[in-house]
């Protein structure tokens, strides 16, 4: 057994790791993890940039990957605590977005501002426990590449949002977004589709509701 698969199976062992990582009831990790640990585990391409106001909450133990001439614009937060958080290529993460793993996001992105994509639900079943003290749940979200996504939407946990897709201005995905269409609305419904026979983006009458994931 591994040292990773020990401390997993050991409610001792697993409480001194995340006391190593990161104090009580803060989700960022210690100094030591940030300035001495993550330059050596988490890859960035050429020319990737992350703003000095960024706050980069990551953890040795999941992935954290930023593309090349990709940017992480100021005042955003990154947070890869339950799941790896993977950016590709010329890719802009916008002022104040919120990106929480997994998420899996592909080049040539765009990312207005203040967008919040959460990989992560806490549980709220049991009545008796605070929803922050339940266990979480995550659900990988995809996004492909040449994805736009307007300012303020949230992408909630386990979409996937297709090629060349646009997602409208304070929207909230729920659903699975088809390649090539326009989504808008709370829920987000879709509005326009490309017509791959007259090369042309066509209305889609009332919205069409997104398919179950």
């Amino acid at each position: 057994m591994d040292l990773k698969s020990k401390i997993k199976s050991s409610t001792l062992l697993k409480k001194i790791a995340l006391w190593l990582l990161s104090p009580k009831n803060d989700p960022r990790p210690r100094y030591w993890i940030r300035y001495f640990v993550n330059p050596f585990v988490h890859k960035r391409g050429r020319h990737a940039r992350v703003r000095r106001t960024a706050r980069m909450d990551l953890f040795p133990f999941n992935k954290f990957f930023l593309g090349s001439r990709s940017i992480i614009e100021a005042y955003a937060v990154v947070n890869n605590g339950v799941g790896d958080v993977t950016i590709g290529q010329n890719t802009i993460i916008g002022i104040g977005c919120v990106l929480i793993g997994p998420v899996t996001m592909g080049d040539n992105v765009m990312l207005a501002q203040h967008i919040v994509i959460s990989g992560l639900n806490h549980g709220y079943e049991d009545v008796l426990i605070p929803p922050k003290s339940q266990p979480v749940t995550k659900k990988q979200i995809c996004i492909e590449d040449d994805v736009w996504i307007g300012a303020n939407a949230v992408i909630t946990a386990g979409v996937t949002i297709g090629k060349h897709a646009v997602v409208g201005a304070g929207s909230v995905v729920t659903k699975d977004v088809p390649a090539f269409s326009v989504v808008v609305g709370n829920p987000a419904r879709v509005i326009k589709e490309f017509d791959t026979t007259d090369k042309n983006w066509k209305s889609v009458k009332k919205g069409a509701a997104l398919s179950p994931q």
